[in-house]
C-alpha cells in the first residue's frame, strides 16, 4: 500500500459516539474535532468528511452539530432510540459502512475515526478493493484487531493536548 502523499484523495468517517465516550471515560474530556479532521486529512485532498451523530429529544446537541458543519464536516443524524426499561441505543456501524463503500470509488484513502472492532470487515473489504485504510482512535479503547488490519493506526492518546478539550464549549451529553 502507498503511504501518504499530497495528491491522495481522502474521505473521513467519524464515529462521534465512539470518540465521545472514549474521551469522556478515559480522559474526562471532550474531543477536539478540528484537530481530528486535520490529522485525518494530513495535508491531502479531502473529498468528503462525515460525522455520525445522535440527536436527543431535548436537542441540546444542536450547537455541536452546527460546529461540525462549520468545520466542513457533513453530519449524518440519527435519533436516539429509548426503549422500555431505560435502554438507549443509537448505532451507526451499518450507516458508516454503507457510506464508506458508496464513496470508495472517489478516493484513494479512507480514514475511519473509530476504535470499534465491528469495522474490521469494512476495512478488509475496502483494502480488497484497492483502498488504503487508516484508523484514528484513542488506543486504550481501540480493538486490537482493528489496529492490526488497518494500513496505518494513529493513537490519539499520544497527544492529549492536541486532540482533547478539557473544558467544553458545549455542555451536552451525547446519549448512547
Amino acid at each position: 500500500m502507498t503511504s501518504k502523499h499530497k495528491d491522495q484523495r481522502v474521505s473521513v468517517f467519524i464515529d462521534v459516539q465512539n470518540l465521545y465516550h472514549s474521551a469522556k471515560n478515559i480522559h474526562q474530556a471532550r474531543v477536539n474535532f478540528r484537530e481530528i479532521l486535520r490529522a485525518a486529512i494530513s495535508g491531502r485532498r479531502l473529498i468528503r468528511s462525515f460525522a455520525y451523530v445522535v440527536r436527543t429529544k431535548t436537542g441540546e446537541e444542536k450547537p455541536f452539530f452546527d460546529a461540525l458543519v462549520n468545520l466542513g464536516i457533513e453530519t449524518r443524524i440519527k435519533d436516539l432510540q429509548e426503549y422500555y426499561g431505560g435502554l438507549k441505543k443509537a448505532d451507526w456501524d451499518v450507516g458508516i459502512a454503507v457510506d464508506a463503500i458508496k464513496t470508495a470509488d472517489m478516493v484513494d484513502t479512507v480514514v475511519l475515526v473509530s476504535g470499534d472492532g465491528d469495522y474490521v470487515p469494512l476495512v478488509e473489504y475496502l483494502q480488497n478493493h484497492g483502498k488504503r485504510v487508516e484508523v484514528l482512535a484513542f488506543g486504550k479503547s481501540t480493538s486490537s484487531r482493528l489496529r492490526e488490519v488497518a494500513d496505518e493506526f494513529e493513537d490519539l492518546d499520544g497527544e492529549n493536548d492536541k486532540y482533547l478539550l478539557k473544558k467544553s464549549k458545549w455542555p451536552i451529553n451525547i446519549g448512547k
